[in-house]
């Protein structure tokens, strides 16, 4: 490609191709213009063809008798396989036949081409294809009608739609209702033969099941003679309803024997005790009993008013002590005929139980005889059944098909909801959208072929932006920085050759400026470094700026940032900038902020009360509401959070899929920890997997070469380093007016 080098990656120049587009727009709409006017004329000059639709219903419209269908009758089952066979039905070679021959098509050009053809098939003449008029003229109707012809079911109903194309309205409109008069007439008709096979058929059988049932009968009441087999009035055999009703009544004598046997207990219960007889039920309901308690209580009467005008020695009341006793002894012994009438009650029954045993024992006897017998009776019955209940329904179905057999009473299960109209406007062709169609296909497949054509020249593509080298306020940034080269071992992992990479390149950017800068800006000693601190600046690590770490972590596509700031709020700041020039780049990034004095929250926030991280964990917060937009750019932030940070340190463990979360959600998370220890970083740095920025402002070679020294003896190797003036920064549309 002209535009391009072979080694150098490529973008596609959407200016360039609009421009190559545009150069040859004449050209364009010179080709757009001849097409639409060809695909006009085109389809104008062909056939017009009309287009008309009938519409069926499919429904049962059988009118019975009576209310209900007679047993046995088979009716259609309208569901979907039924709808569609009788669309495969309106499609048969004999309905078309039928149509074609009613309306007299074979003499139809358009319907039999080739009678009609003065000039011969080459191919026939070639021997590649069959003559057509070797074939029927029939069976050419119907190859050129099923052409023309579209029956479907409507979808969510039992509608058939039947639609047919012709070069004449008339016929587009004739030949649906046609089609559909001969459907129904086909439907009726067969119907109708069936009605007439069924009488012919049924007559002669139910003649035959009227001897057989008969037969049957008689050899069920012969059976039931011999054998003794009489039925009672319950349609039960006689045995068996004499066995019923000793049974009911063995159990209602073995119930009074025991209800006698229990009352006689409890008197003799209570003779034998001798308690009062108040409480017995037999006792108190002996009318002797309840005299002899009157006059027991009169007595008892007469004593007590004696008992306070006389002595206890007086002869009146040991003479009314005297029939006291009398009454009681009398109230004893008629308790005591009371007790041998319940026993004798209970011998009773004891005796007519034992009777009744007996009777049963002979009755059981005779009943399993009967059933012997019955087994026989029963088959015969069975057959006796079947037989009627068969000419029962035979005769109904005769009487069903004899009702029928009049045309008018044997109605098609469908009907012409929608009879087809004589179009007016033909449906094929449509003049103006095919015309419109074909222009804009030509423009559109001209202008691909154009861009194409621009893409393989090489004139539609440019070369790829770096993205660092070309940033003027990296390489100015950078040169203000001192950049040292660093030693790649052999055995440096792929992260530490990037970052070399990104060194080294930075360092040759500098030796271009290098005149200029050195000339320039006048040398200063510092006073602060002495021949110690020198030797420190020789540690194989570079400070950068915030632009140089801007673009490593955009040139590494890297996902996850830990951001520490020793020096305090300063450093938080610097990642805050950091963040804002990401956004300012076009990437999607966000902040978590994990420091103790919550100054990204103050610096990006509207307000420091907000939701954040601690609500996050302790889980009173929902995670959409726990981020808010950077009030100066277009970045994100998830605050501090107003939770307790004690109570959010036990649910740490949620830390890693909010992490995890926000990895998916966003080009760069930046995680700032503030002053935190190097040891209390492994699980947000994830063993290596993310990216560990010291965000150091200001800071001097040696407090670098310091700290790395511990970072490294905490088993981080070569973190990022950013150093960035923030008192000096410019303002760029109030990005860093914080």
């Amino acid at each position: 490609m002209s535009g391009v080098s072979g080694n150098q990656d490529a973008d596609i120049d959407i200016g360039q191709l609009f421009a190559a587009v545009w150069e040859r727009r004449k050209a364009i709409l010179t080709t757009t213009a001849i097409a639409a006017a060809v695909a006009f004329v085109g389809s104008s000059l062909m056939t017009p063809e009309y287009k008309a639709e009938t519409r069926i219903l499919i429904e049962a419209r059988d009118t019975h008798m009576s209310g209900e269908a007679p047993q046995g009758t088979n009716d259609q089952v309208l569901d979907q396989y039924n709808i569609v066979s009788q669309a495969q039905i309106l499609q048969s070679a004999d309905l078309i036949r039928q149509v074609a021959r009613d309306m007299k098509l074979f003499d139809l050009k358009e319907f039999d081409p080739e009678a009609h053809s003065w000039l011969p098939d080459p191919l026939v003449l070639l021997g590649l294809k069959q003559n057509p008029m070797d074939l029927p003229p029939e069976d050419r109707v119907i190859k050129a009608f099923r052409e023309k012809l579209q029956v479907y079911p409507v979808e969510g109903s039992r509608v058939i739609a039947i639609e047919l194309a012709s070069e004449d309205p008339k016929l587009a409109a004739g030949i649906p209702n046609k089609m559909a008069d001969v459907y129904l007439s086909m439907q009726s008709g067969a119907k109708l033969d069936t009605h007439t096979e069924t009488t012919r058929w049924l007559e002669p059988e139910i003649a035959s099941l009227r001897e057989k049932v008969r037969e049957a009968e008689k050899r069920v009441a012969d059976y039931r003679t011999n054998a003794g087999l009489f039925q009672s009035s319950e349609n039960t055999s006689f045995s068996s309803q004499q066995l019923n009703d000793i049974s009911q009544e063995l159990a209602r004598v073995r119930g009074e024997r025991a209800n006698a046997e229990a009352r006689a207990e409890n008197v003799r219960t209570a003779l034998k005790a001798g308690a009062g007889f108040d409480t017995l039920g037999d006792v108190v309901s002996s009318s002797v009993i309840q005299r002899l308690k009157e006059t027991e209580a009169n007595i008892q009467a007469d004593i007590s008013q004696a008992q306070i005008a006389l002595m206890d020695g007086h002869p009146r009341l040991k003479g009314l002590r005297a029939q006291l006793a009398g009454i009681r002894q009398q109230i004893e012994a008629e308790t005591r005929k009371i007790l041998a009438s319940l026993e004798s009650e209970a011998t009773v029954a004891k005796l007519r139980e034992q009777q009744l045993v007996q009777q049963l024992n002979g009755v059981k006897a005779d009943s399993a005889r009967a059933g012997e017998e019955e087994v026989g009776l029963r088959a015969l019955e069975r057959e006796a059944a079947a037989q009627r209940q068969l000419l029962e329904t035979y005769l109904a179905r005769y009487r069903e098909a004899a009702s029928r057999v009049d045309p008018n009473s044997t109605p098609a299960d469908a009907r012409v909801v929608s009879t087809a109209i004589e179009p007016v406007e033909p449906y094929f062709p449509k003049i103006l959208p095919i015309t419109i169609v074909v222009a804009l296909a030509t423009l559109i497949l001209y202008c691909i072929g154009i861009i194409v054509l621009a893409l393989f020249t090489g004139r539609g593509l440019r070369p790829a932006d770096d993205g660092t080298l070309d940033h003027p306020t990296a390489s100015r940034q950078s040169a203000r920085q001192p950049v040292l080269a660093h030693h790649v071992d052999a055995d440096e992992d792929e992260d530490d050759v990037h970052r070399n990479e990104f060194a080294a390149s930075a360092e040759r950017d500098l030796s271009a400026l290098a005149g200029a800068s050195v000339q320039d800006q006048p040398e200063q000693d510092d006073p602060s470094l002495d021949d110690e601190g020198a030797e420190e600046l020789a540690v194989p690590h570079a400070a950068l700026s915030l632009e140089a770490v801007r673009d490593y972590l955009l040139r590494r596509e890297a996902p996850f940032a830990v951001a520490v700031s020793p020096t305090g709020d300063e450093g938080s700041t610097a990642t805050v900038l950091l963040a804002r020039e990401i956004s300012e780049a076009g990437r999607s990034v966000v902040v978590v902020d994990m420091t103790g004095t919550a100054c990204p929250t103050r610096l990006m926030a509207e307000s420091a009360s907000l939701p954040g991280v601690t609500d996050l964990l302790c889980g009173t917060t929902p995670f959409g509401e726990t981020i808010h937009p950077d009030r100066l750019s277009d970045a994100h932030i998830i605050p501090q959070g107003t939770a307790d940070a004690e109570q959010a340190m036990r649910g740490a463990d949620r830390l890693t899929m909010v992490l995890d979360a926000l990895s998916g959600a966003y080009d760069v998370v930046l995680v700032e920890c503030g002053q935190a220890e190097a040891t209390g970083l492994k699980r947000l740095t994830r063993d290596g997997a993310s990216e560990l920025i010291l965000s150091l402002p200001q800071a001097s070679p040696a407090e670098i070469a310091e700290l790395l020294e511990d970072y490294e003896a905490a088993g981080y190797r070569q973190p990022l380093v950013m150093s960035a003036d923030i008192a000096g920064r410019p303002s760029r549309s109030g990005r860093y007016a914080a």
